[in-house]
C-alpha cells in the first residue's frame, strides 16, 4: 500500500511541478469568491454556477497544460497564433453578434469572443518583436510593435468594444514599457492621444460622426449621472448605492437588496463587483483586492525570475494587463471611471475571458517553472 501511495504522489509531483502552487491557490481562491458570489447575484441559479464552474475547469486544464510548454517552443509559435488570432477578429465583423455591435460568434454550444484571444496573443507577439532584438529597443522594432498593437486595437474598435480594445492595447504598451522604452515615448504618445481624444469630442462632426448613441451616454453620464438619473444614469446611481449600502461586512451572503431587487444591471457579468461590496462590504472588497494584488505582484516576481527577455516581458506584461483590468472595471462600478462594459476576472460571468485569463497565467507559470531549467 505504501509503495502505491508513493507512486501515485510522485506522479502528481510529476505533474504539477510546473504549477505555480501560491499563485494556483489564490486564483483558486477567487474563483470561488466568483462562483459563490454569482451564486447570490443569479437568483441561486445553480445551473449558472455549474456552468460557470466548467468553464473554470476549461480555464484550469488549459493553465495546466501551458504551464508545461517551455518558453523556447511557444516563443517559435508567437507569430503563427498571433496571425490565427487575427481571423477570428475579421470573421466576427462579418457574422457575429451582439447588443451593440458584433461582438461575439455563436457557435451552437456557446458563444466565442474573439478579442479575447488578444489579451494572450498580442503580448506574446509583442515580446517575440522587442526580444529580437537589443534592449532598450530602438525606433525599428518600437515602430513594428506598435502596428502589432495597433491591427487588433483596430479591429476591437470596429465591433465596436472600446473596453476590450483598450484593454489589448494595454498589454502591448505593457511590454514596450518592460522592454525598457523610455518615459518620453509614453509621455508623448500620452499627450498626443489626449490632445486628438479632447479635439474629436468637442468638434461637433466627430461626436455625432464616429461616437454611437450608446458611446455619447457614457460620456455624458460619466460626467454627471444625476443629468438622467432614469435613463442613462441609472447604472452607475444603482451600483454606486449598492456600494455605499455594504458598509464594513456586507449585508450579508444573498441579502443584497439592490442586486436582488434587480436594481443594480448585469449583476452576474459587468457589475457583480457591486455586489460583492453589498453583500460582504470593505472587508470582503479588500480581500478579493488583495488576492488580485497577489496575482499580480507573483506575476511580476516571477518576469523578473525570467531566463530570457522574451519570458520576461511575457510574463510582466500579463500580471501588469490584469492590474488594468481590475482597476478598469472597479474603477467603472464606482463611478470613477465611464461604464466601458469590462467584466471583474474571475468574478463576472463569462467563459472566454475566464479561459484567456487562466491560460494567461498558465504562460506565467511555465516561465517561473523553467526559469532555473527545470525539467518538466
Amino acid at each position: 500500500m505504501n509503495t502505491i501511495l508513493r507512486w501515485l504522489f510522485d506522479l502528481f509531483l510529476r505533474f504539477t511541478r510546473t504549477l505555480d502552487w501560491p499563485l494556483l491557490a489564490a486564483l483558486l481562491a477567487l474563483m470561488g469568491i466568483g462562483l459563490a458570489v454569482l451564486h447570490s447575484a443569479s437568483g441561486q441559479n445553480l445551473a449558472l454556477v455549474q456552468s460557470q464552474a466548467a468553464r473554470y475547469a476549461v480555464g484550469l486544464g488549459a493553465m495546466w497544460l501551458l504551464s508545461r510548454i517551455p518558453p523556447p517552443p511557444l516563443r517559435r509559435a508567437t507569430p503563427v497564433l498571433y496571425g490565427l488570432s487575427l481571423l477570428p477578429l475579421l470573421t466576427v465583423l462579418v457574422v457575429g453578434t451582439g447588443r451593440s455591435g458584433a461582438h461575439w460568434i455563436d457557435l451552437g454550444v456557446f458563444f466565442f469572443q474573439p478579442a479575447e484571444l488578444m489579451k494572450l496573443s498580442l503580448p506574446m507577439m509583442a515580446a517575440w518583436m522587442l526580444s529580437q532584438a537589443p534592449l532598450p529597443p530602438r525606433f525599428g522594432p518600437v515602430l513594428a510593435t506598435a502596428a502589432i498593437i495597433g491591427v487588433p486595437t483596430g479591429l476591437i474598435l470596429l465591433q465596436p468594444d472600446f473596453g476590450t480594445a483598450m484593454l489589448v492595447a494595454a498589454s502591448g504598451v505593457f511590454a514596450l514599457y518592460l522592454a525598457g522604452l523610455s518615459w518620453g515615448w509614453f509621455l508623448a504618445a500620452g499627450a498626443g492621444a489626449a490632445t486628438a481624444a479632447g479635439l474629436a469630442l468637442l468638434a461637433p462632426i466627430s461626436w455625432f460622426s464616429f461616437l454611437r448613441p450608446y458611446q455619447q451616454d457614457r460620456i455624458l453620464t460619466f460626467r454627471d449621472p444625476q443629468n438622467d438619473p432614469l435613463g442613462a444614469g441609472w447604472n452607475i446611481i444603482q451600483s454606486k448605492i449598492a456600494i455605499g449600502s455594504g458598509g464594513l461586512t456586507g449585508q450579508g451572503w444573498g441579502e443584497g437588496t439592490q442586486s436582488h431587487l434587480n436594481y443594480v444591471p448585469e449583476h452576474t457579468t459587468d457589475f457583480i463587483f457591486a455586489v460583492l461590496a453589498e453583500e460582504f462590504g470593505w472587508l470582503g472588497v479588500a480581500t478579493v483586492l488583495a488576492l488580485y494584488a497577489f496575482v499580480i505582484g507573483r506575476c511580476l516576481w516571477i518576469a523578473a525570475e525570467a531566463r530570457d527577455a522574451y519570458a520576461r516581458i511575457l510574463a510582466g506584461s500579463l500580471g501588469l494587463a490584469l492590474f488594468v483590468y481590475v482597476v478598469v472595471n472597479g474603477g467603472m462600478v464606482s463611478g470613477l471611471l465611464p461604464v466601458v462594459g469590462v467584466p471583474m476576472p474571475l468574478l463576472s460571468f463569462g467563459g472566454t475571458a475566464a479561459v484567456s485569463l487562466l491560460a494567461g497565467l498558465g504562460v506565467v507559470m511555465s516561465v517561473g517553472a523553467h526559469a532555473q531549467g527545470k525539467k518538466r
